[in-house]
This record gives C-alpha cells, sequence and structure tokens, in this order.
C-alpha cells in the first residue's frame, strides 16, 4: 500500500513508524526540513520538505499512484486543502484528515449527510478521541490507564499495586490457578521505573504498575482482588473549559452527572456557560485553593485537568489532591512528563497524541491488525490483530509459537467470545489475539503475524 503522510510531528511520525515496518512504500511531507531529516533518519520512508497542501509538493510525492493520504499537520487548514488537493486533483482514494476546529468538523459531517463530497472519508478530532478516552479513565477510576479492545469486550487496565492488595507477593502462576474462571492476564510490569513483561514465577510487589488485559465483565471482580475499590462518579470537577472540557461536561449532562467546570479565560467561561444547561461555570485560575472549595473540590468524586498547558493540567492535579480530591486525571500531550504522575500523587493521565494515533490507526487498518495502543513513552503496545491464513503463527498452539521474551498474549477471541489464553490453545484462522509486546520486539510480532500482499 502506498500511502502519503502530511506532517512529520509526533502523530505523523508513529503512523509512519507502524506503516513503514509492514513493508508499506510511506512518504511523509512536512515544512520543517529537521522533522523530515528526523524521519527519514530513523524510519524506513522517504520524506519531502514542503507543504502537503501544495500540488507540486504530492506529486513529487507519488500522489498519482497513492492509495491513501493522511492529514496530520498542526492546521486544519492545510489538512483540508491537501485532502481536497488529493481528491480533485490526483484522485487517491482514501483521505483522511485530522481536525479540531469543530466547525471544520461539523461541516465535514454536513456535507456527507447531505451526500455533498467535502474531500475527506474519514475525519479524526483529537478532542472528542480525548473526550471519550476521558470518559473511559472515569469508568474505572482506581485505573491509571485504560482503553478497549475486541469492540469493548477487552479492556486494558493500568493499575498501582498498594500495601492493601491481598495478593502481593505471590508469583502469577498460582494466581491464574486460584481464580481459574478469571480471565484476565498480568501482560506487563513497571518496576522501579523499568517496563517488563512478566513470567509465570514473577510476582507483583507494593508500588508496582502492573498493565493487565482483561475481559470487560471481569472488569469489577479483577479491581476486587487487586484491593481497588469502584466508585461511582456521581460529582467531577473539570478544569478547563475547550472543546475537551466541554465534550465531557456536556457528556456529564446526558449522564445526570453533577459537574463544574473551572475556565480561566472568561470569554470561554461565558461560552462553556452558554452551551451547558446544567453545569456550573466557574470563571478563575483552575490553581486557585480558594476557586477550588468554591467548587466543592473535596466532595467531589474525581477531578479532571484538561487545558493545553500539561504543567497546569498537572499542577491543578496536585492542589485538587491536596484539597482532598480523592481521584485527579491529567492531560498530558509530553510522553516524558508521564513519569512524574506516580510521585506527584496524580491517579491517571490521558495523552492526546497516543490516542489520535491509535484512533487513525483503527481507520488505516486492513486485514490482520486493527488496533495499537502505545504504552508509556513508546516503550511497549497492544496490539490487536486478526490471524490471517498466511499468518506463520497459524494453526499453532500458543506454546509453540516462537514469542520473544518480551510478548505476552492477553487475551484470545474466538467465534466472538474471549477467553484467557492457555499453552495448549491453538491459534486458527479467523480467531483475534490483543498481544502486549516491548518496543524492541515489535518488528518480530510483526513478522509472525505477517500476512501476503493480498490482503492490504
Amino acid at each position: 500500500m502506498k500511502v502519503i503522510i502530511g506532517g512529520a510531528g509526533q502523530v505523523g511520525w508513529q503512523i509512519a513508524r507502524h506503516l513503514s515496518v509492514e513493508s508499506n512504500d510511506v512518504t511523509v511531507i512536512d515544512s520543517n526540513p529537521d522533522l523530515i531529516r528526523l524521519a527519514t533518519d530513523t524510519l524506513d520512508v522517504q520524506g519531502i520538505a514542503g507543504y502537503a497542501s501544495y500540488p507540486d509538493v504530492l506529486e513529487r510525492a507519488g500522489a498519482h499512484d497513492a492509495d491513501m493520504i493522511i492529514a496530520a499537520t498542526y492546521s486544519d487548514e492545510v489538512n483540508i486543502v491537501t485532502c481536497q488537493v488529493a481528491h480533485s486533483v490526483f484522485e487517491i482514494k482514501r483521505k483522511i484528515a485530522r481536525l479540531r476546529a469543530q466547525a471544520y468538523i461539523q461541516a465535514a459531517q454536513s456535507s456527507r449527510a447531505h451526500g455533498q463530497d467535502f474531500g475527506i472519508d474519514v475525519v479524526i478530532s483529537p478532542e472528542r478521541e480525548v473526550a471519550a478516552a476521558a470518559m473511559q479513565r472515569l469508568s474505572v477510576p482506581a485505573a491509571f490507564d485504560i482503553e478497549t479492545f475486541m469492540r469493548g469486550k477487552a479492556q486494558l487496565l493500568g493499575i498501582t499495586i498498594e500495601a492493601d492488595c491481598p495478593v502481593i507477593n505471590t508469583p502469577l502462576r498460582q494466581l491464574t490457578d486460584m481464580f481459574s474462571t478469571l480471565r484476565v492476564v498480568v501482560v506487563g510490569v513497571r518496576r522501579a521505573n523499568s517496563l517488563f513483561s512478566p513470567n509465570a514465577i514473577d510476582q507483583l510487589f507494593v508500588k508496582d504498575d502492573c498493565y493487565l488485559l482483561c475481559h470487560a465483565d471481569d472488569v469489577d471482580r479483577t479491581m476486587k482482588i487487586l484491593g481497588k475499590t469502584q466508585k461511582t462518579q456521581e460529582r467531577v470537577v473539570i478544569v478547563g473549559a475547550g472543546n475537551v472540557g466541554l465534550a465531557v461536561a456536556s457528556e456529564f449532562e446526558t449522564k445526570r452527572v453533577r459537574g463544574k467546570v473551572i475556565e480561566h479565560s472568561r470569554e470561554q467561561a461565558e461560552r462553556a456557560a452558554e452551551i451547558l444547561e446544567r453545569t456550573i461555570v466557574l470563571n478563575g485560575d483552575g490553581l486557585d485553593s480558594a476557586l477550588l472549595r468554591e467548587a466543592a473540590i473535596d466532595r467531589a468524586d474525581a477531578m479532571l485537568a484538561v487545558t493545553d498547558d500539561d504543567k497546569t493540567n498537572m499542577l491543578a492535579a496536585v492542589r485538587a489532591k491536596a484539597e482532598g480530591c480523592p481521584v485527579t486525571i491529567s492531560l498530558v500531550n509530553d510522553p516524558t512528563l508521564i513519569p512524574l504522575m506516580d510521585p506527584l500523587g496524580i491517579d491517571a493521565y490521558i495523552n492526546p497524541r497516543a490516542i489520535t494515533v491509535s484512533s487513525i490507526l483503527r481507520h488505516i487498518r486492513q486485514g490482520r491488525v486493527r488496533q495499537v495502543y502505545s504504552i508509556g513513552d513508546a516503550e511497549a503496545e497492544v496490539i490487536e490483530a486478526e490471524v490471517l491464513s498466511t499468518s506463520p503463527i497459524a494453526n499453532q498452539r500458543l506454546r509453540d509459537i516462537d514469542f520473544p521474551e518480551g510478548v505476552l498474549v492477553g487475551a484470545i477471541e474466538k467465534n466472538g467470545e474471549i477467553s484467557r489464553p492457555q499453552g495448549s490453545t491453538r491459534i486458527e484462522q479467523g480467531d483475534v489475539l490483543a498481544i502486549f509486546a516491548m518496543a524492541e520486539d515489535i518488528p518480530e510480532v510483526e513478522r509472525l503475524l505477517q500476512v501476503s500482499i493480498d490482503f492490504f
């Protein structure tokens, strides 16, 4: 498949990496020569310095015979024009654009609804994706990370092991025997800032951050076994009334959650007050203790900080915690700040770029790989993939597959049913696997999942 990617920032780079390792012909375009140099030096891709919306630049990128274009620059306008030029001039069949402005998103949706051609096949809204992720985080407040797989039937949970956990210092193999009907697998453990994939004799210790792949129906039971209590989120304070904050607050209103919003910009606060019907909007600084107390932060079940500034979000979460809020969630764009979450006492985080990449990949995958979720600072990934007839692992038992040491299969879907993998499980065509893989082992996982070009 020949793919052109407009934008070589973190989102474009990650998409290019995922597609290039699958032997796709990838060309990356960016107006910043340094970003192009970084992409071509680190990835098996071609790079062109220039504006992706310019017809001559797209022509140099091979747009005449491209199968797909992904417009993921920082400018909505550039992304729209890029797709429209790709459509009208080069007749590229598949066009995906990342758009932030709600006016553009609504225009694209309205055009499709009326049978008009906007020139974009798929619109990815980072704000809406992040708002959905925030709702997921709040659904399991005791988890610091969460993502759904297999059409919502399985969940990846990030859980910090506390001193009151009933199963600490117990080998994982023994836990499997003790809870034989529990459909959950511990696929990753972060200990002393080092992430690894555990084996059957490893144990969970206090302060470990563990990643589990769990059947959606077994989440509550799994949390209880790990000593975590689940509480319904009835009162939530949101710091930030931008597109993400408004989307979350609007969703709260449909779910009868009592929300309060704090917004620093008076203009934005007034706009939020006009849009929201049952949500109290306060104009002021989310770091102000007096304002947080006015928002009754000590009686809130959770606080969600979603401004456009990472440091503001993290400090707001710390201040809310100090004022008595039991659960704090921070939006963080910079992945290098994620290791600070635990020392600062922040319960969970949302990484918009990782979410956007996963969303785009869901729309462009054909054949085997359905979803990819990045863990930490691209230290590992959870890959959801369908086993096709030409995959090397097809018709083999799990114990006979030569997976790398840093790889674990966390869940298997056979004929629509999710089960916990066992060594005797035979992998067959049509099965869907959720696989945890350390970054250095991803190329080997890709090889084991390799299929013929007919599937792309």
